[in-house]
């Protein structure tokens, strides 16, 4: 009798281990996602962009060459903590509640959260206060900025990101890492600012491989040409040329530990480099991001769709998607999944920004609508009296500005907008990508205006923007 029990349970074992082995391959083979984000990187500035600078960014080029690069990809709204948290919710600042620097609302799900009930081990490398309250974020490897060489170690980011990617092969689980760069936001290298910090408060933390001098560079042409404004540039180069180092340490530790060929790779940057103009506003400068997307045996290496545009809403449905996992209700982005098969979607010839509060508090909201030509620009809080301030405001290159604009007519007049504004503004990115000519007085474009005014005014009511009322009430008075 006993013989007979151990064969039957035998039996049985025999029968379920395939099932078994089955599932368990079945967790391991599901979908690996990497994110690597830069801080404060300008759109223009990986060589893979057409940036010429000698060695800028040879692991950002290579990884492009291995992706397809979305050209008229954008954040949704270009300040830290508020562009992350939209990444990571699917939703406009608005709705998920975190329009400044606070948390999202409770009853916002997120990515991480998602994917935690699907089995992922979640990990995130630096930035860890930018995604909050924390325990909606869910990270089971939460590794800090000074773990990381005040998130500007390269190698520090692969001895991380090696160990991370090991650890889910022992547990066998699917991931998800966010690996965030710290380079290219302020201080830069050989600026006043970082020799102090590192006099003050030591960091251990590597200069880049490789300096730029001013003389190598051509400042951003919504930027004057001024010394101080070429010496400032040169730096935040090379903080790039340094971030790039990062990104390649991280792909190195993918690859060293045989996870390149089941994970998904995306790189972006949160907003637009540091300077007036981009940063904290609304400008193409401002939102639009390098965004690269690695799929093994899904996407095609150096494609570059230049039709498509895809925006920081769409982030946590595409990998959702990707991952095939169910979308929760409530998100406003949607997959771009069928751009990574080479299809075309419909609804995505035009993208809506926003912006709200500065770090230190300061409300200054401004909505944006831009298509493959034109950019419209509502500057709710513009109104003739109220100086804008942002970081940018403290840096050596606005200082220049404002010494320049004493002698200089045409600086003066540029560092006037910058701190001014008008309500409204329109321009021709296709001609004008500096954004240096504001049409809205152009009777030429009275009809391209009275459009834009429309669609945003159908997509603030969607979301029920809190600027609508105001809004609303200049398309009264615009109208004829």
């Amino acid at each position: 009798m006993f013989g007979q029990t151990c064969r039957a349970v035998l039996a049985m074992f025999c029968m379920l281990l395939p099932w078994a082995c089955g599932a368990r391959a079945a967790e391991s083979s599901r979908l690996n996602i990497l994110l690597i984000t830069a801080d404060d990187m300008n759109y223009d500035a990986p060589g893979f962009t057409g940036n010429k600078l000698p060695g800028l960014t040879p692991n950002l080029d290579r990884l492009a060459s291995q992706s397809i690069w979305f050209v008229h990809a954008h954040v949704t709204i270009a300040v830290c903590q508020p562009s992350r948290s939209v990444l990571m919710t699917g939703r406009y600042p608005c709705r998920n509640g975190a329009m400044g620097f606070e948390p999202i609302r409770e009853d916002v799900p997120t990515l991480q959260e998602q994917l935690r009930a699907a089995g992922y081990l979640n990990g995130i490398l630096a930035k860890n206060g930018h995604l909050a309250p924390r325990h909606k974020f869910c990270w089971d490897v939460d590794i800090r900025e000074d773990q990381l060489g005040a998130g500007r170690d390269p190698a520090r980011y692969y001895e991380h990101a090696k160990a991370f990617f090991e650890r889910a092969r022992r547990e066998n689980k699917p991931f998800f890492l966010m690996a965030n760069s710290q380079d290219p936001h302020r201080p830069f290298p050989g600026s006043e600012a970082e020799d102090a910090r590192r006099r003050n408060r030591p960091r251990n933390y590597p200069a880049p491989d490789r300096i730029y001098r001013p003389d190598e560079i051509i400042p951003p042409e919504f930027l004057p040409d001024l010394p101080v404004v070429r010496q400032e540039v040169a730096q935040y180069y090379s903080s790039v040329r340094r971030c790039d180092q990062t990104v390649g340490e991280i792909l190195r530790a993918l690859k060293e530990t045989g996870r390149e060929d089941d994970t998904l790779v995306m790189f972006l940057s949160d907003n637009g480099m540091a300077f007036p103009f981009a940063k904290t506003n609304c400008y193409l400068s401002s939102t639009r991001t390098p965004w690269l997307v690695r799929w093994p045996a899904k996407t095609k290496g150096g494609t570059v769709d230049r039709e498509h545009f895809i925006s920081g809403i769409d982030f946590m449905p595409t990998v959702l998607e990707a991952a095939g996992l169910p979308a929760p209700a409530g998100m406003d982005g949607r997959s771009f999944v069928p751009l990574l098969r080479g299809e075309r979607q419909e609804g995505r010839d035009r993208v809506f920004t926003v912006f709200h509060q500065t770090s230190s508090r300061g409300d200054f909201p401004m909505r944006a609508l831009q298509d493959h030509r034109f950019g419209y620009i509502f500057n709710a809080w513009s109104d003739g009296q109220l100086e804008f301030r942002n970081e940018s405001r403290n840096s050596p290159t606005f200082n220049a500005m404002q010494a320049a604009a004493s002698s200089d007519p045409k600086v003066a007049e540029r560092t006037r907008h910058f701190l001014f504004r008008v309500k409204e503004e329109f321009y021709d990115y296709q001609a004008d990508p500096a954004a240096l000519r504001n049409l809205i007085d152009d009777p030429k474009h009275a009809a391209d205006i009275a459009r834009f005014r429309a669609e945003m005014l159908r997509i603030m009511r969607s979301i029920d923007d809190p600027q609508l009322p105001d809004f609303e009430q200049l398309v009264r008075q615009s109208s004829p």
